[in-house]
């Protein structure tokens, strides 16, 4: 087996915070991201799912450099890519793009479209014709044209505007795209259109994706294996039929319940269906199922990774 594109460490991030209290002058620390470990494979899709704030955002930020882990170490093929002697932001981003969730946002509305891809090829040399021809063939990968290079982010709709900032995201050629919620902020008649355009470019261009999604649903067509969030934490792991057929922590199966499938609400299937918790291995016990807010200023109770099948993993405390 090949060695994995990219492996995330033992990876931490808090941030501290200042103010609070009687006198606004105390100090604590909130715990963001709490010992993620990871590897990702060539050609591969990874979800990292979970509700807001579980710290699936801040994962994505420090792969992507944009954020500091507070411990840990993230390597692109073997290399570290975190802490002293990291690679300069210029040559991560050959590595590793990102798509964000908000296509108009992230797009430069003084910019034509031309412009905001010709940008980072300059920044790395690329101009003249190559550009102008990388630049058309990346338009015409995503279903644009290159007359429509010229025109400005506000005369395309939603997906249009997506699919520009699939473009510019693949423009440099990059192993690893991060696509952080890509279909959520689109309208539910293309959000099928723009996720077979992401299978078909991972296809075509041998892309691994790290995708970070609240949508189970989306996550379930996309994925080949699936990590579970929940206060900081991965609390359940695997591939993705063992994460949606076989759920084994109370709050993967609280986020499978919701998932608005038609056959579930009608009884014909799924775990709202009569499916009851499995019970945990002897001498262990699951930790919340998320219906209480857990307090994120005190660090996680100690627990562990454990298996419950071939690649599939359950965080489980010591009973």
């Amino acid at each position: 087996m090949s060695a994995p594109i990219l492996e995330v460490d033992n990876l931490h991030v808090r941030f501290p915070i200042t103010g609070g209290g009687m006198l606004g002058t105390g100090r604590r620390t909130l715990y963001a991201v709490t010992g993620v470990s990871f590897s990702l494979a060539k050609g591969e899709c990874l979800s990292i799912v979970g509700e807001s704030g579980c710290g699936k955002s801040t994962t994505a930020l420090s792969i992507m450099g944009l954020q500091e882990p507070s411990e840990g170490t993230i390597r692109f093929k073997g290399q570290p890519i975190t802490g002293p002697g990291a690679p300069s932001r210029m040559a991560r981003a050959k590595a590793a793009q990102m798509v964000f969730q908000d296509p108009y946002a992230s797009l430069n509305p003084r910019q034509t479209v031309n412009a905001s891809l010709a940008q980072p090829l300059k920044l790395h040399g690329i101009t003249g014709s190559e550009a102008t021809d990388r630049i058309a063939a990346m338009l015409g990968s995503v279903g644009l044209t290159p007359e429509q290079g010229t025109r400005y982010p506000h005369e395309f709709s939603g997906g249009q505007r997506q699919r520009i900032g699939i473009a510019r995201a693949l423009i440099l050629e990059p192993e690893i795209v991060v696509l952080d919620e890509p279909v959520s902020a689109l309208d539910v008649s293309i959000r099928a259109q723009i996720i077979n355009l992401l299978l078909d470019l991972q296809e075509e261009f041998g892309l691994s994706y790290v995708m970070i999604s609240h949508d189970l649903s989306v996550v379930e067509h996309m994925s080949d294996r699936v990590l579970v969030m929940f206060f900081s934490q991965i609390v359940e792991q695997g591939g993705w039929k063992e994460i949606f057929e076989n759920p084994q922590h109370p709050y993967t199966r609280r986020l499978i319940d919701a998932i608005p499938d038609p056959d579930v609400a009608l009884g014909h299937g799924g775990l709202a269906a009569g499916a009851t918790q499995p019970a945990a291995p002897a001498g262990w016990r699951f930790g919340s199922d998320g219906s209480a807010a857990p307090n994120v200023f005190s660090p996680p109770e100690p627990s562990e990774l454990v298996d419950v099948g071939p690649q599939h993993k359950v965080r489980l405390l010591r009973a």
